[in-house]
């Protein structure tokens, strides 16, 4: 299975950057896991049209046979645990690309929401796009280490 993590607009440099680079090295070991960030201009200040810019961008990028899953705090929230049982069923269902999607600062065009599988949440918080991409790549991680039995976990 690969996992491909859409996320609208970029990562600035700097420490949180540094260490999503430390995960998806680690990652590595266990799955493909590719990100995209996908810029999108604003033209502007209408929020319904940024969204639907956004959404034309994500669309541009995924595939029909895509599993598409929402990062939106309106989602399920897991445990870490249960998170990595989420991750092993996807592979067990033949899921061969698992798409995770951030969006923008106004959230998801309803077209978008409409076309994904699910939502996931991280947090019912509001927290910064850079600081979802490191913990959703690091939680992914750790899925991945909780199904082989290391020691990552504890």
């Amino acid at each position: 299975m690969k996992i491909t993590l859409l996320a609208v607009g970029k990562t600035e440099k700097g420490p949180i950057n540094d260490a999503i680079q430390i995960y998806l090295k680690r990652l590595k070991h266990y799955i493909s896991f590719d990100v995209m960030e996908l810029v999108v201009k604003r033209k502007g200040d209408d929020k319904e049209i940024l969204r639907k810019l956004e959404s034309e961008a994500i669309f541009k990028n995924v595939k029909t046979s895509d599993h598409v899953v929402l990062l939106d705090s309106t989602g399920k929230g897991f445990t870490s645990e249960d998170f990595a049982k989420q991750l092993q069923s996807y592979g067990n269902r033949g899921i061969s690309n698992c798409v995770f999607i951030i969006g923008g600062p106004f959230g998801f065009h309803q077209s978008v929401i409409d076309r994904s599988d699910e939502k996931l949440s991280l947090s019912k918080m509001t927290l910064t796009h850079q600081m979802i991409r490191l913990f959703f790549v690091e939680q992914v991680y750790r899925g991945y280490t909780i199904l082989k039995g290391e020691s990552y976990h504890h």
